[in-house]
């Protein structure tokens, strides 16, 4: 006997506009232009312009408030007459307002006092950028030797046992490569991407690891590189097309993402000196005690939907009206048009979004660290987890990371990276909230004091912190004694 039965569930599906909004919010201000760019090659209806009358523009989004046609990008090529689009919100576009970003570049009146690029030598760069790893004088030691075999294209090619021996040699610092290696990582982390890499496929592997994950033509660029390198060095294309199981299109896809890495991540200036171009995302100036937040996206062109595209379905419309002889074919051209239309408006519509959801993250995260960003003195840091910032700015955990990951802030003492404001927060017996920064730093100094010949273990450290006030569990001890690159006692032992 069959029974029928029937079950609901909810499912939560991100539209094209929200997937393409979520991509646009990953991308570093320094690479924003290079996706502007990409869009307006793609789409027509797309092209860069100064701002027109906003009154036209408000008129125009009025006509998507509620639109459910809006909710796919394919649903246009479903439609099966003419007759069911609708012409009229695409029409009169003489005045369509461009969309400037507001808050992005900067006027007249600021490019006196614009600290957007630091420039430096790439050395220069990754020292400063190391020493945001709050490392001891051993790790600090490492790393700076790191930092020197790093050869003028960005790779290093000494082998890790001869940076053992130089240690040893020079600084009397007696280490072994899988110490090394754990430093290694560290500074493979640092800008640009790719830096620290032995060899092409590390390289290559190390700038994808940066970019979006959920993406399957990057998916599918780290198979190629991670599984597939000899074959790809060797143009072996169709053999893995085959071995992955992917048609003409994944693999262009795929092959687009990896051309388009750099594989001298070294070689970003000119002349004997290498330049290295840090360019912030956001700028925090300090104007008398008030602190402005700026959005640097400087080199981002402004924004339209193309005028003379806007008015192709105008003269289509008429022609039909006419009694045109070649409807079908008209229908078609109306479907494309109106498909690239939306893609521009929605593009823009998604730029828009990225700079007010980054603005306003940005500026909750200066709000909480205030007293930080006045003087730049770390000790006034509060403990802030990304959920702080999410509850603040009234959006997802997920949002906030993804503006924290790979963005940085210029403030008038230096740039940050936006991740190195977050950390744990650890109680305390005053019932406050003490950052596992400061936590770290504590475990540090017990550590570098400690009797040499009687290294203290986990379990005295937990006692010697609980002592100082910070209620925090010996496993806790041992993730951030890992995270420090310290090893164990018995290992740390001097005879």
């Amino acid at each position: 006997m069959q029974k029928l039965s029937l079950n609901q569930s909810l499912q939560q599906r991100l539209s094209p506009q929200q997937i393409q909004f979520i991509k646009l919010l990953q991308i570093p201000s320094a690479e924003l232009e290079q996706r502007i760019e990409e869009e307006l090659e793609i789409n027509p209806a797309l092209e860069e312009g100064m701002d027109m009358d906003e009154r036209v523009k408000d008129e125009y989004d009025d006509d998507y408030d509620g639109d459910s046609d809006h909710d796919d990008y394919n649903e246009y090529s479903e439609y099966e007459t003419y007759e069911g689009l609708d012409v009229k919100q695409y029409l009169n576009q003489d005045d369509y307002a461009g969309y400037k970003m507001q808050g992005d570049g900067w006027g007249d009146d600021d490019r006196d006092a614009m600290p957007v690029i630091a420039t430096s030598t790439l050395a220069e760069s990754l020292v400063q950028q190391l020493g945001f790893l709050r490392l001891d004088y051993r790790q600090e030691a490492i790393g700076m030797q790191l930092i020197g075999s790093i050869e003028e294209d960005g790779y290093i090619r000494r082998p890790l046992r001869s940076i053992c021996n130089d240690l040893a040699f020079t600084q009397n610092i007696y280490t072994n490569e899988e110490e090394v290696v754990g430093l290694l990582k560290k500074v493979q982390t640092f800008e640009p991407a790719g830096i620290g890499a032995r060899d092409l496929r590390e390289c290559l592997l190390l700038q994808l690891d940066r970019k979006d994950q959920d993406d399957l033509a990057v998916e599918t660029a780290i198979k190629i590189i991670d599984c597939f390198f000899d074959e790809f060095t060797k143009k072996h294309y169709e053999k893995i097309q085959r071995r992955l199981d992917i048609d003409d299109d994944g693999i262009k896809s795929a092959i687009k993402v990896i051309t388009r890495l750099n594989p001298k991540p070294g070689n970003i200036g000119s002349g004997d000196s290498t330049a290295a171009y840090l360019m912030a995302d956001f700028i925090v100036t300090n104007n008398n005690g008030k602190l402005d937040v700026i959005l640097n996206s400087k080199n981002a062109p402004e924004l339209r939907v193309s005028r003379s595209f806007a008015e192709m379905l105008d003269t289509y419309d008429k022609t039909d009206k006419n009694g045109s002889a070649q409807h079908k074919s008209i229908k078609e051209t109306v479907t494309f048009v109106k498909q690239k239309l939306d893609a521009a408006k929605w593009f823009i519509d998604a730029i828009k979004q990225r700079q007010q959801t980054l603005l306003k993250t940005m500026k909750s995260i200066v709000e909480f660290q205030h007293e930080f960003f006045l003087d730049g003195d770390e000790s006034k840091l509060r403990p802030m987890i990304l959920k702080d910032i999410a509850n603040r700015i009234e959006m997802d955990i997920s949002t906030v990371s993804r503006v924290a990951n790979s963005k940085s802030v210029q403030a008038d003492f230096g740039i940050y990276p936006l991740k190195y404001f977050f950390s744990e927060g650890i109680a305390t017996d005053s019932g406050e909230d003490a950052s596992s920064r400061e936590v770290k730093n504590i475990l540090k100094e017990l550590i570098e004091n400690e009797p040499k010949n009687s290294p203290l273990s986990d379990d005295k450290l937990e006692k010697m912190l609980n002592k100082r006030g910070y209620n925090i569990a010996r496993r806790t001890v041992a993730k951030y004694r890992e995270q420090l690159n310290i090893p164990v006692a018995r290992l740390r032992k001097q005879l």
